[in-house]
């Protein structure tokens, strides 16, 4: 793949490293600094960190306004844009407000209905869908056009990323959405949370039949579970989570006390194995609201330290 943007997660990607991304929730208020204290923790063994946008359906602070903070911290933000909340000329002009501040990579999301969140009863936009805001920002970056057709002045330079689930049903169609979603202009994808090793290595062999690897950069999803009742509730409440039945009954068998610490053992173990197969080109490390655990995960790993690039 040609570099296209200044983004140094690319950068990274492209000279053939595994690399390493984290996420950060902003909050449900305006105080700066849950968005600094959170970053602080995972800066040094993270390659670029992903601010989410309203997840869940409920209210946060704007994913660009916490990109921009870590952006005036010297880090590298993902900007993450569901199209749930925005029409087409809203979700351009907070593209350019993105590149306004050299924010140079974005992950294209549809989002969560909004009858997950806390404002039920506001309308879903979708004016466009992922794949249309994929081929969106494309557009903007590579034509320099708006949708309605004028020059843009400085278009904006992004890494253009989007989510996979290997998981949800029906599994048939999973890789051909891969492709689709490529076909649109996709160069990176983060995964859903990865349990089930064995049938995220059939997915990853069905995307190799095709050679989607050679096209597209795959970060695997990793989240580690805090105790097996976190284990529970993603295996039976959680749409398009595939969590075996061998690692909700280890983590119950483990002691109470000691479940966090075999949460995260199950999740280091599952990075090394996943680390050997093709096609994974780096990890997506989910730590919800447990940021303090990714340096010791990404060490564990064999992941650090990070790569430096210019």
């Amino acid at each position: 793949m040609n570099l296209k943007t200044p983004s140094k997660l690319e950068k990274i990607l492209a000279a053939g490293h595994l690399a390493v991304t984290s996420e950060c929730g902003p909050p449900r208020g305006s105080d700066p600094e849950v968005i600094t204290r959170k970053a602080e923790m995972i800066k040094d063994h993270v390659d670029a960190i992903n601010i989410t946008d309203n997840q869940t359906s409920v209210t946060r602070m704007c994913s660009l306004a916490a990109c921009i903070r870590l952006k005036l911290m010297g880090l590298e933000p993902v900007l993450q844009m569901v199209t749930r909340d925005r029409n087409r000329i809203a979700l351009q002009s907070d593209i350019l407000g993105a590149a306004a501040f050299d924010i140079h990579n974005i992950l294209c999301l549809s989002g969560d209905h909004l009858s997950f969140g806390d404002c039920a009863q506001g309308q879903n936009v979708h004016d466009l869908d992922s794949m249309q805001l994929i081929q969106t920002v494309r557009h903007m970056r590579d034509e320099g056009k708006f949708l309605g057709g004028d020059d843009i002045k400085r278009p904006p330079q992004m890494f253009v990323g989007a989510a996979a689930n290997p998981f949800a049903d029906p599994f048939e169609i999973r890789v051909p959405r891969l492709a689709k979603k490529i076909a649109a202009g996709v160069e990176f994808v983060q995964t859903q949370c990865i349990y089930n090793l064995d049938k995220f290595e059939e997915w990853m062999k069905l995307a190799r039949d095709r050679g989607l690897h050679e096209k597209v950069y795959i970060l695997a999803g990793m989240t580690p579970m805090k105790n097996a009742g976190m284990a529970r509730y993603m295996k039976n409440r959680v749409p398009g989570m595939d969590v075996p039945d061998e690692l909700v009954k280890r983590l119950a068998d483990t002691p109470k006390e000691k479940q966090a610490d075999e949460g995260i053992k199950i999740c280091i173990e599952a990075i090394q194995r996943l680390k050997e197969i093709e096609g994974v080109a780096g990890f997506h490390i989910m730590a919800i609201e447990w940021e303090q655990k990714v340096p010791e995960i990404v060490e564990a790993a064999g992941l650090y330290p990070r790569p430096q690039i210019d």
